[in-house]
């Protein structure tokens, strides 16, 4: 004699002990409600289908150093901003450097950064120079990602509005119509954030992030301090110094810093 399946456990689970797809929608919602950030946001069109997943196009501060910072990039050609991890100082650098793209004030975006080893060797990394140098410029990315859809990053990459390189790569190049963003500026030395300075061209913006006390080179070759404070004398140049109380990530962060 065959033995009848319950209703309750067809629908709960196929002969295999899988989910099927009506129970696996219904634990997939759950998951997803414990992380609503990471849901996509989408709204139904007229005829019943989904747009794509839609993107923040406008930032707003958090802080008052943030906001400090947001208008020294708005009002300046050239803005410094100083500050320890987890300040937003790339995050609203590249989201700006993205909104003047997107207005039409510049034709391009130029994210430089420097590729210092932190006590690793990119020697020993599989790949070409441009995939050894991926990890580098991976945060850059990280942040154009949460600012342009996958699409729209790719299509601006392909027609060169979007161009990230090494710092190695810069001398002798005059950037016009371009938003600049040289992150991670502590790593680079006097000389080397000299050059990149006067890169600057006409109908550009340039923005320099980095916090002097988190150098991987040695203290007295790191020029973001000595030259932030030649510059901060200028009227025409803004300094934007973030602290503990403009830190955006986890309260820990703040904490640790205070004593490591």
């Amino acid at each position: 004699m065959t033995k009848r399946t319950s209703n309750r456990s067809s629908r709960s689970r196929t002969h295999t002990g899988k989910f099927n797809d009506e129970e696996y929608r219904r634990e997939e919602a759950k998951v997803r409600a414990l992380f609503p950030s990471q849901r996509p946001k989408r709204a139904a069109n007229e005829s019943g289908g989904q747009r794509e997943q839609s993107y923040l196009k406008t930032i707003k501060p958090r802080s008052d150093g943030q906001a400090e910072l947001i208008k020294a990039i708005e009002t300046h050609n050239l803005a410094l901003a100083l500050g320890p991890a987890g300040t937003g100082k790339t995050y609203i650098a590249v989201a700006k450097a993205v909104e003047a793209l997107e207005a039409g004030s510049v034709g391009r975006i130029v994210l430089c950064r420097p590729a210092v080893e932190a006590g690793e060797s990119i020697g020993f990394l599989p790949g070409d120079m441009e995939e050894k140098l991926a990890p580098y410029l991976r945060p850059l990315m990280d942040a154009l990602s949460d600012r342009l859809s996958p699409k729209q990053l790719r299509a601006m990459m392909s027609d060169g509005q979007i161009e990230i390189a090494p710092v190695g790569y810069m001398r002798g190049r005059t950037l016009n119509n371009a938003f600049v963003v040289i992150d991670e500026a502590q790593n680079c030395t006097y000389g080397q954030l000299k050059m990149l300075l006067t890169r600057l061209g006409w109908h550009s913006t340039m923005v320099v992030t980095g916090d002097p006390a988190q150098s991987d080179l040695l203290p007295e070759l790191s020029g973001l301090a000595p030259i932030a404070e030649k510059l901060e004398t200028l009227k025409t140049i803004a300094v934007a110094r973030l602290g503990k109380s403009d830190i955006v990530r986890h309260p820990l962060v703040a904490d640790m810093l205070e004593v490591l």
